[in-house]
């Protein structure tokens, strides 16, 4: 693979995808903000993605095998992109997500539920912009173009304090607030994420592709595994209806689970959450402990 030009790579597992397509031999190009630097050895282009002029000044005379976006998150942000990137790439591969089919039936959800030419006026709220931004992106004629439609991300640094919820109050003896009869989801690891991003920008299909790891959870089975990793019996609030709306991260009203059958038939073969899960929960837990004797030290 020739350069590659990776928006974010910050954190998490972007950072992670950074890391490893550079260990490969692979020429990266990280652009972002500059909130962190780059590993040693990548490329690092300082510029906010929101600002056109800066965007294209600091990409001034580059061009790149194909582009990986980690945050693009809006349609406007999905527009400049298309602007600036036309002739500068032929491949671009925006990380998106599940939410995309929040508030569908049908699950498992295949690609084709969601139809990007039905879009309205720009939308607000995560899951309905970023499946704008895919539109925007997929109707541009500059560049060949895949969404992967990633599952809840487990595993690593995670930044975004969903799987940390759960140990906390498990730990503590503080019950978990969950739907009535909460549904099952996809979830994926995240060094499996960034190994499937990286196999996506290399490949040569197009359009979105669902990204999860075999075997769908549920709330009740996360706690569980907290609950054996902590040696703590999970409690539970249930609630219904409006008052929904207070529930934790991963508790879902319905089945909301993606059908990875696309990724596979393109070759690209997934693990199980059960050969992974333990060891997430594993590691979440023994920083839990830590921190929390760090703060009793302190």
């Amino acid at each position: 693979m020739n350069e590659l030009c990776v928006i974010g790579g910050s954190r998490y597992f972007g950072r992670r995808l950074v890391e490893s397509l550079h260990a490969q031999g692979v020429a990266v190009t990280v652009v972002n903000r500059g909130s962190a630097p780059a590993p040693e050895g990548v490329t690092h282009l300082v510029a906010d993605r929101d600002d056109e002029a800066a965007l294209r000044r600091a990409l001034a005379g580059r061009s790149f095998a194909a582009v990986i976006d980690q945050i693009c998150y809006t349609p406007a942000q999905a527009e400049i992109a298309a602007r600036v990137f036309a002739g500068r790439t032929a491949r671009y591969v925006m990380t998106s997500t599940i939410e995309v089919y929040a508030g569908l039936d049908g699950a498992p959800f295949a690609e084709d539920a969601v139809d990007l030419a039905e879009q309205g006026p720009p939308a607000t709220g995560y899951g309905p912009a970023k499946r704008q931004a895919e539109a925007v992106l997929a109707a541009q004629p500059d560049f060949a173009f895949v969404s992967v439609r990633s599952g809840h991300v487990l595993g690593g640094a995670d930044f975004t304090g969903r799987l940390e919820h759960y140990v906390r109050r498990i730990r503590a003896g503080l019950p978990v607030t969950v739907h009535e009869n909460p549904g099952a989801s996809s979830f994926v690891h995240e060094a499996e994420i960034a190994r499937f991003l990286a196999w996506a920008a290399g490949a040569d299909f197009t359009g979105p592709v669902n990204a999860a790891s075999h075997g769908e959870l549920d709330v009740w089975e996360l706690c569980a595994a907290i609950g054996t990793a902590t040696s703590a019996a999970p409690a539970f609030t249930r609630v219904a209806g409006a008052a929904a709306g207070e529930v934790s991260p991963y508790s879902f009203e319905r089945a909301f689970t993606m059908d990875t059958g696309r990724a596979a038939r393109l070759g690209f073969a997934f693990s199980q959450v059960a050969d992974w899960l333990p060891g997430v929960i594993e590691r979440a837990v023994r920083t839990s402990v830590e921190e929390g004797a760090a703060c009793a030290g302190g």
